[in-house]
């Protein structure tokens, strides 16, 4: 049974300030670990209200308190998680995206030697001349917006990484999805994280040890499931990429959208 980190948590507050790690220590994340009660709250409502101007969203990137990241662990995994905007602010940024990026139209994958409509809208930016390439398709980086930019640059100083790619996927409600997968590293900067973060509608986000993976699985591995929150941010460490699958399967009760930004640090 996959167990959710995300949901677990503990009754007591005495407990729950107890049982926090060190700052910097690193651990294996059980289903009894407590969490913050935001990572508890319901989804946003994205209805009604204008899109938030170009200064709201500036001023929301600038106002940034420190990060409290929680590490999870298993072999070979390494990641860390943290809220990193308020509701109202992820709010804010979900309605500016919705107005702002421009997505692909009839994008197809291929899998298996067969084309597929892709089960989301895609859009990429980025430094000029990047390109991606997965499932048998390359798209080319379209110029930074002056708020991704911005985004990216406040990534680098909480991270110390320099993104220079963001591939941005917007999920209609649950029955848009991603399959398993890893991502090409040939394309990215040796060890250098992933950094994903999640607007709109929170998602379950499975990962799955290369071992034990269908039919053909030589080991048995408990799969990792995380509900990634709405203004989450969720960094895949090497040597993630390298051992772990990972995907964003169908929910169909699910009723509203989710738009993803993963940054990555590509090869010039």
């Amino acid at each position: 049974m996959i167990e959710n980190y995300f949901i677990k948590h503990s009754k007591r507050k005495n407990q729950e300030e107890n049982d926090q790690p060190l700052e910097g220590q690193a651990r294996k994340i059980t289903k009894k670990d407590p969490l913050p009660s935001l990572l508890k709250e319901p989804p946003l409502d994205l209805t009604g209200d204008k899109p938030p101007t170009q200064h709201d969203i500036f001023t929301v990137l600038k106002n940034l308190p420190e990060l409290k990241w929680r590490k999870i662990t298993a072999e070979n995994l390494n990641l860390e998680y943290a809220i990193m905007f308020t509701k109202d602010e992820a709010y804010k940024i979900f309605n500016y995206l919705e107005n702002e990026i421009v997505y692909e139209h009839n994008s197809k994958v291929q899998v298996f030697g067969k084309w597929h409509n892709v089960p989301r809208k895609q859009a990429s930016y980025g430094n000029d001349g990047l390109k991606y390439s997965f499932s048998g398709r390359t798209i080319s980086a379209t110029p930074w917006t002056p708020f991704l930019r911005e985004l990216r640059d406040m990534l680098a100083a909480k991270v110390g990484t320099n993104f220079n790619f963001v591939l941005i996927n917007r999920y209609k409600d649950g029955n848009d999805h991603i399959g398993e997968h890893k991502d090409d590293e040939h394309e990215l900067v040796s060890r250098s994280p992933i950094a994903s973060l999640s607007f709109g509608e929170a998602r379950d986000f499975v990962f799955r040890h290369q071992d034990s993976r269908g039919a053909k699985a030589v080991r048995k591995i408990e799969p990792v499931k995380l509900n990634l929150q709405a203004g989450s941010i969720l960094l895949m460490n090497y040597p993630t990429n390298s051992y772990w699958y990972h995907s964003l399967p169908v929910r169909k009760k699910c009723l509203g959208p989710r738009i993803n930004l993963t940054f990555r640090q590509m090869h010039c």
